[in-house]
């Protein structure tokens, strides 16, 4: 009796350590040991202890929508001269391009000589271009001289004869100056030559640059041949010509007239003589 008792109570006593023992179910260890992996830099999460339940899987969060990027408001655009305008310094003003009013007021004789043209008194002469006007001088000799040199100019007088030369003795100058140093020379004289005109003085011919590049809006014809107006009227002064006038409508004008200030019916004309040797003349100006 006792026997069966005691078989008994260590029945019990097995049966109550067994149901009392955990229950692993197969996998659950590496569940609990897995986990998201922190982001660089941030610190690992330490693992639960082992028997503790499985934390849930952690899920990551959908990602959130990136607002567009502010699009950049467009580049200025960039500054442009205005319609005709030229990069860099701008002419004069009251000058055309390529004429400028003021020169440095020394000037550059241009080199070389030619034989004498013409009959009778021979004046020398020379050739000067103020510097920074942008002239070549020994250009403008050549050209002055074929001028001087031509049978329709006023070696046709058989009186007059010229010589370009570059150095010795010399009877006058034609000296291709700015505006204002035209002006200051010519005024010394009491010559009123307003930014515009040429002058005669003492032994120079007086050439204002802006003449000489882009003629004048009275005479029809190339710029050479203004030049050779200009050249004509200032020296037919040196011997000894005044001013003259229209000599009728339709007419060549004079190259003694001052043609700039209008033509009174005539038509531009740039030599005192015409090809076959007659004298342009009209009637002289008080």
């Amino acid at each position: 009796m006792l026997t069966a008792l005691v078989a008994a109570v260590l029945i019990l006593g097995g049966t109550l350590v067994v149901l009392n023992r955990p229950v692993v179910l197969p996998g659950a260890e590496r569940t609990a040991q897995a986990r998201v992996a922190p982001p660089d830099g941030a610190a690992a999460s330490t693992p639960p202890p082992a028997g503790a339940p499985a934390a849930p899987a952690a899920t990551t969060a959908p990602p959130q929508a990136q607002p567009p990027a502010a699009t950049p408001p467009p580049a200025p655009p960039a500054a442009t001269a205005a319609p005709g305008a030229a990069p860099g310094a701008a002419p004069q003003p009251g000058a055309p391009e390529g004429a400028p009013a003021k020169g440095t007021g020394t000037f550059t004789v241009a080199q070389g000589s030619a034989d004498p043209v013409g009959r009778g008194t021979v004046r020398r002469y020379r050739v000067e271009v103020e510097d920074g006007i942008g002239i070549d001088p020994t250009a403008s000799a050549t050209q002055i001289q074929g001028i001087l040199a031509d049978r329709r100019g006023w070696t046709n007088d058989r009186k007059n004869g010229f010589q370009l030369v570059s150095g010795g003795t010399y009877d006058f100058t034609v000296k291709i100056a700015s505006a204002a140093t035209v002006d200051r020379i010519c005024g010394a004289a009491g010559l009123d030559t307003h930014g515009e005109v040429n002058c005669n003085v003492g032994n120079q011919v007086l050439v204002n640059v802006k003449r000489w590049t882009v003629g004048s809006p009275q005479f029809d014809g190339p710029i050479d041949e203004y030049r050779a107006l200009v050249i004509n009227h200032e020296v037919g002064h040196r011997i000894g010509h005044g001013h003259e006038s229209c000599p009728g409508p339709g007419k060549p004008a004079p190259a003694m007239m001052q043609q700039i200030y209008g033509l009174k019916g005539c038509k531009s004309n740039a030599w005192p003589y015409s090809a076959e040797g007659g004298y342009l003349g009209g009637p002289a100006v008080p």
